[in-house]
């Protein structure tokens, strides 16, 4: 686990509204296995990061969001040969971020396909497919960046808009 995802989340910042850098009030973001036990993992970050923070009461909107992305990025963003057993795989993260009335969080993915391409033909009937659904309904907002310079692939993002400042 680490604190820093100011360099990966520069695209990110591009795509959202201006936001004072001098707002930041906080980010952590942690390395995640090749296995979809990842999203327990990923939950568990979660729900400890908006703990310290203290932001418990919007873990359910934020925790199912995280689920989302972290599973689509499990699920289509690893190439099929992308080891399944070591500890870490390359390049994807899960990155939160924290201003004055702002929550982001972000899973880096070393894919460069837009995420809205797999799903683009949505089946309500289906067992899986929902996941951006969700994203957007549960998330004051969402979206997607290619990475670029040194890092491979893109960064899928959720922003939430706090209702009270953080202490």
């Amino acid at each position: 686990m680490g604190t820093n995802g100011s360099t990966m989340l520069e695209p990110l910042r591009q795509g959202l509204p201006p936001i004072d850098p001098t707002a930041v009030s906080s980010s952590a973001s942690c390395a995640l296995p090749a296995r979809y036990e990842a999203v327990r993992g990923a939950r568990h970050f979660t729900k400890s990061t908006l703990g310290q923070w203290d932001l418990d009461d919007r873990f359910d909107d934020v925790a199912l969001v995280v689920s989302e992305l972290v599973t689509n990025a499990l699920r289509h963003a690893l190439p099929d040969d992308a080891p399944r057993e070591t500890q870490e795989c390359p390049g994807v993260r899960l990155h939160l971020m924290r201003w004055t009335s702002r929550l982001v969080c972000a899973v880096r993915d070393p894919s460069k396909d837009s995420p809205a391409a797999r799903e683009s033909e949505e089946d309500f009937s289906a067992e899986s497919g929902r996941g951006l659904f969700l994203v957007d309904s549960f998330s004051d907002s969402w979206g997607w960046h290619p990475l670029a310079g040194s890092l491979q692939g893109k960064v899928v993002w959720a922003l939430f808009r706090l209702s009270h400042e953080p202490s």
